[in-house]
């Protein structure tokens, strides 16, 4: 059984370490776990490790965070990979820093990521992990905040919040999109 993960992020040294790069993150923590590593190939770094007699074919775009689906539907295509077998990665300004949520389908909620991958794939049937990462900051500030670095006392949620990602990317693949939602969707 195949499926295609998708961490949504920037490319670009600016943006590395950055709350809107946490999709990136989670993905290199996942491909590094299982041995892998990417390689730059059409609209993304790409990397295709196995794990439980699954094979997960993970990418990061690379056409900017407002152009995501182009990457997500030239993969799902290439791969011939059924699109609830996807998960997008992404984060989320409404949930607390290190929060998680599992759904199966969904609104953008104004994520730019979402939007473009909703537009491209004619909807929003598609499961998602979203990645809270707070929302701490000054009225109007949004942008500096989404596109800033996680500060040194975020650390130690984040690293925590990340490898629970993993594990439920992990649970997704091997028990199903609503064991995922049981297991993640606390607190």
């Amino acid at each position: 059984m195949k499926f295609l993960i998708v961490g949504l992020g920037n490319i670009g040294a600016e943006y590395d370490a950055t709350r809107h790069n946490i999709g990136f993150e989670v993905a290199d923590t996942f491909v590094i776990k299982n041995g892998g590593s990417f390689a730059l190939d059409r609209h993304a770094f790409v990397s295709e490790v196995k794990w439980k007699g699954k094979t997960f074919v993970v990418i990061k775009p690379t056409t900017f965070m407002n152009l995501s689906g182009k990457a997500v539907k030239y993969w799902l295509d290439k791969e011939k990979i059924l699109v609830e077998n996807m998960l997008v990665i992404v984060d989320d300004l409404a949930l607390p820093l290190g929060t998680l949520r599992v759904r199966a389908s969904g609104s953008a909620a104004g994520h730019n990521g979402l939007k473009n991958i909703e537009l491209v794939l004619l909807g929003n049937q598609y499961p998602r992990l979203r990645f809270g990462i707070g929302s701490d900051f000054p009225k109007g500030r949004q942008i500096d905040f989404v596109l800033g670095k996680w500060k040194p006392s975020e650390m130690p949620v984040l690293k925590e919040a990340i490898l629970k990602s993993v594990d439920a990317i992990e649970c997704f693949a091997t028990q199903g999109i609503g064991k995922a939602m049981t297991e993640f969707n606390k607190g």
